[in-house]
């Protein structure tokens, strides 16, 4: 081997080890939450970029349904990793607690959850307790719905109706006057009322994060199995993921790109802002900026198995040993990932 074949592969290596020791190229394939929207270019940076790749990775990221929808594939062995609400994953391990492929979250990532009530301002909402007796609105599987007795008991709220219909009909049904408010990801459904010709100074959004509800959003989730047979590889994975969201976060227009480039009749514009508006709300919060990106708070984690296991009414209550795993987060160096402070 000659002296810039040397070079070469020294510094091949080199890059492989900076990203943890994964086996070369092991394949992961990894679902997202939701369709290709702004917060996917998150992961999609790291893909664009080759981080993955740099880190011994062949990585294959899919559009998704859901969060509930993601945390069944995994357990179920069709993709390895995912994207998923914290409240799904915990609600799927105390509803199923023989199944043998349980995901585990290993990464915080919405520190936050995006969770809210929205409202017309003509409706006369302005406050939690504006709610007693109103017509709500949202998809069963809604997180916002599910975890709505959480928000309920924390600002005294009465007995509320609800109204169910598919994710698109949501925002449509809240303009119509057809009910009095709605609950969604804050940064999903106010944009999408604006598509529906709502002017943003005429909604009300009352985040849960915001009213006393410190639930955790969305987390990196695993199989156990990789977790298992290849912990390396999920390390080298979330260092690259965190590579890449710190850059999209940097440069939300430049990474948004990544998305287009996955679903050709994005609306930049408004994908743009939806990113900038997830990481605003949930992943540079000021509790992420507390507790560092990436990581939990034991006390925070427990509180939340708790009111999710009173909440959603599970079989089981849920136990936080069983679905948190930080063994494998990157070095704090690799985590320090969010943008500067909005003064």
């Amino acid at each position: 081997m000659n002296k810039r074949h040397l070079l070469k592969f020294t510094a091949a290596l080199a890059a492989a080890a900076a990203f943890g020791s994964a086996s070369a190229q092991t394949a992961i394939k990894f679902q997202l939450d939701w369709r290709f929207e702004g917060p996917a270019a998150l992961f999609l940076q790291s893909e664009a970029k080759g981080y993955y790749k740099a880190a011994g990775l062949n990585v294959t990221i899919d559009a998704g349904n859901g969060s509930g929808g993601t945390v069944t594939r995994v357990a179920s062995g069709t993709y390895d990793m995912g994207f998923a609400d914290m409240a799904a994953l915990m609600e799927f391990h105390a509803n199923n607690p023989d199944a043998p492929n349980k995901p585990v979250a290993v990464m915080m990532v919405y520190n936050n959850t995006p969770a809210a009530v929205l409202a017309l301002k003509k409706s006369g909402i302005t406050k939690p307790a504006d709610l007693n007796g109103k017509k709500l609105g949202a998809p069963v599987f809604d997180a916002g719905r599910k975890a709505f007795p959480i928000f309920q008991k924390a600002n005294g709220i009465g007995n509320v109706a609800w109204t169910s219909m598919d994710p698109p009909l949501r925002e449509t049904m809240l303009v119509r006057g057809d009910i009095d408010a709605i609950t969604g990801f804050s940064f999903t459904s106010l944009l999408n009322l604006e598509a529906r010709g709502v002017k943003a100074e005429d909604v009300v959004i009352l985040p849960y994060a915001d009213h006393g509800v410190k639930l955790y959003g969305n987390v990196v989730i695993a199989s156990p199995k990789l977790i298992k047979e290849n912990p390396a590889a999920i390390k080298a994975f979330l260092a690259a993921f965190a590579k890449g969201a710190k850059e999209a976060m940097a440069n939300p227009a430049a990474a948004i790109e990544t998305v287009k480039a996955r679903d050709g009749i994005i609306n930049v514009a408004l994908e743009t802002r939806r990113l900038q508006m997830a990481v605003d709300a949930v992943v540079a919060s000021p509790d992420a900026r507390k507790e560092g990106f990436g990581q939990i708070v034991p006390g925070r984690m427990a509180l939340m198995a708790s009111q999710v296991s009173d909440a959603y009414g599970t079989k089981n209550r849920v136990d936080v040993a069983q679905v948190w795993n930080g063994s494998m987060l990157p070095s704090a160096a690799e985590l320090n990932v969010l943008p500067p402070a909005k003064k």
